[in-house]
């Protein structure tokens, strides 16, 4: 089988790659960027199917990123996300040979005030988190295209959406980084340079759930099996266990052994109040659970930022840090 995967270079995608090819039965194709293919432009969609003639499509490219930067480009993100997606879920109706459409959504397109755990069934219920809402509603919108080819055309899907992900390759560009990866990023900081204070966005008090980026790259690759059957609804895809960011804080202070003081600047947004997923339909589809723990994957993150800190993708990220 043949897998075609948008974004193989991003953080998800370095995972989802490796996942996929470690299995014999797939044959996986990467597509990395822009540098490959302009996916806004639908005729460079449609040239990507005839070139590679997929059976399986992961859609994982995506324009996102934390709380500043969503604040900064809500335009750009709604667009390039909402290009991508259609062109592609537009082309594969018309290439009529794909197998399964595999798409992975966001947890911004929850309701800002969603009853904790989220159920996939709440996801209409209301207006996105102001700061996400452009990136949340453009996932949305092509959530329900899905649904609707697949009323129409009998086009085939699946609909995964993961909570909050962290783990090796993340985004520790401190410009767009979620949290996990600018909380390292600014605890290493002050360690490097004798801070005994750090400041941060918020108030500490809102809560997030956090799944490793190697467990969803599990339930991605179970999504392309034949043997899982398509389900074009959305799926929830977590741990179903959630901690409060000033928790979340304390315990990356603690693996990195910083002893400073944090306080919290009440002045800058929480976002979402709390963020947990109802996972139920995934164990029932899937058959499994998220396997790694908060603590252990926080352990292998940062023991993959210190090997690879002093390396050229991280040259001038502690310049944007204060």
């Amino acid at each position: 089988m043949r897998i075609l995967v948008t974004g193989s270079s991003g953080f998800l995608g370095t995972a989802v790659m490796k996942r996929l090819n470690s299995a014999s039965h797939f044959d996986t194709v990467g597509i990395r960027g822009r540098s490959d293919w302009d996916l806004t432009k639908q005729k460079h969609v449609d040239y990507v199917l005839q070139t590679y003639e997929p059976d399986v499509i992961v859609h994982l490219a995506a324009a996102c990123g934390g709380i500043g930067i969503n604040r900064e480009q809500p335009g750009k993100f709604m667009y390039d996300n909402l290009a991508m997606g259609m062109n592609l879920i537009e082309s594969c109706r018309k290439y009529g040979k794909l197998h399964k459409f595999v798409m992975v959504g966001t947890v911004c397109a929850y309701p800002k005030h969603t009853p904790v755990p989220f159920k996939e069934t709440d996801i209409w219920n209301g207006y996105p988190e102001e700061t996400n809402a452009p990136y949340g509603i453009a996932k949305k919108t092509l959530m329900e295209l899905l649904i609707s080819y697949n009323k129409q055309y009998g086009m085939q899907s699946t609909n995964l959406i993961p909570v909050n992900m962290y783990g090796p390759h993340d985004n520790f560009n401190p410009k767009s980084s979620h949290v996990i990866p600018a909380l390292i990023l600014k605890i290493d900081r002050a360690i490097t340079v004798g801070h005994g204070k750090i400041e941060l966005w918020g108030t500490g008090e809102a809560s997030r759930e956090f799944l490793y980026v190697d467990d969803c790259a599990e339930f991605i690759a179970l999504a392309c099996s034949t043997d899982t059957r398509a389900y074009p609804f959305p799926i929830n895809i977590g741990t179903g266990v959630e901690i409060k960011i000033k928790d979340l804080v304390a315990m990356i202070a603690k693996i990195m052994g910083y002893k400073g003081d944090i306080v919290y600047n009440s002045e800058y947004p929480d976002g979402q109040p709390r963020r947990c997923l109802d996972t139920s339909l995934s164990k029932n589809v899937f058959g499994i659970e998220a396997p790694t723990g908060l603590y252990e994957g926080l352990q292998k993150t940062i023991s993959w930022y210190y090997t690879n800190k002093d390396k050229e993708r991280f040259s001038g990220y502690f310049d944007h840090i204060q």
